[in-house]
């Protein structure tokens, strides 16, 4: 049980979803561009939408961060 505190005090797994978002963002800017070059045509609203929630989810993990942070 300690272990599991310590490494949730630690900030692993804010890092761990912050490499995977970026790791997804990347993915999706590739299968965009492929789908591009194929069809002609931009997925804007897919594009708009899936940023919108990545950047969500990264301000989220950071507010949580800061307040944690500002409890200790």
């Amino acid at each position: 049980m300690a272990r599991r505190r310590k490494d949730k005090s630690s900030g692993k797994f804010s890092k761990r979803i912050v490499t995977v978002v970026i790791i997804l963002n990347i993915l999706f800017t590739i299968a965009v561009f492929t789908a591009f070059w194929h069809t002609g045509n931009e997925p804007t609203a897919l594009v708009v939408a899936w940023f919108a929630f990545t950047t969500g989810e990264l301000s989220i993990l950071g507010m949580i961060k800061k307040k944690s942070e500002k409890d200790e």
